[in-house]
């Protein structure tokens, strides 16, 4: 279980925010922080995994509390959560290393979407004796400068059509092939390309007899 502290001064807001991350598989809330102090001392306390920092909060803003945690022995990762949209605001987190910024107010799938990047990048990394280029351009975010080149015999129409219906929800291959109209050994070679370059990952599909389906699932 990946380890969460949510930090908000609104009690609403938080219990909001824990519910969300609650939902979410794989991940649990080990502490509510109201305060700056508070979050700072919980999380020396409690060493969660991820921290979601609001920037508004009573005694000292967000940012100077990511200050602080960058200078905790036990370094954390930290998606600020916020209704602050000026620019130095959003930069000075980017500078601090912070994972993500989401603007309030959002839905549950907008934090759902983030945790689970964040999650599939911690497995991603811990699997991992060393990093490549393509494994830090996954982490850092980066893009390729120039169109990706397909394994031979896939179109970028038909990958973006693949991926068109993938965004909208996980899917097995058997479920791309109907929405694409594509043949399902077709359909199986994009997903299976989306998850051999970091977009996509695959979870097991448990149904009633035989053995569980691969579901594809989009991380972008």
């Amino acid at each position: 279980m990946i380890r969460v502290l949510v930090v908000d001064d609104d009690f609403m807001v938080a219990k909001v925010h824990s519910g969300y991350v609650a939902r979410t598989p794989g991940f649990e809330v080990v502490g509510v922080a109201h305060n700056g102090a508070e979050a700072v001392r919980l999380v020396r306390e409690l060493r969660p995994d991820l921290v979601l920092l609001d920037v508004y909060l009573p005694d000292m803003d967000g940012l100077t509390v990511l200050r602080e945690l960058r200078g905790l022995r036990d370094d954390v990762d930290v998606i600020v959560i916020t209704a602050a949209t000026d620019v130095e605001t959003v930069r000075s987190a980017m500078r601090g290393g912070v994972l993500h910024y989401l603007i309030k107010p959002f839905e549950y799938a907008a934090l759902r979407d983030q945790l689970a990047h964040f999650a599939a990048l911690r497995r991603r990394l811990d699997q991992l004796a060393s990093a490549g280029q393509a494994d830090v351009d996954q982490v850092f975010g980066a893009r390729p400068r120039s169109t990706p080149v397909l394994p031979k015999g896939l179109t970028a129409q038909t990958a973006a059509l693949v991926e068109r219906v993938l965004r909208e929800r996980p899917v097995t291959a058997s479920e791309c092939a109907d929405a694409t109209e594509l043949a399902r050994v077709s359909a199986r070679r994009y997903l299976e390309h989306f998850v051999s370059t970091g977009k996509a990952e695959v979870r097991l599909k448990y149904g009633g007899t035989g053995r569980p389906e691969r579901l594809y699932v989009w991380l972008g």
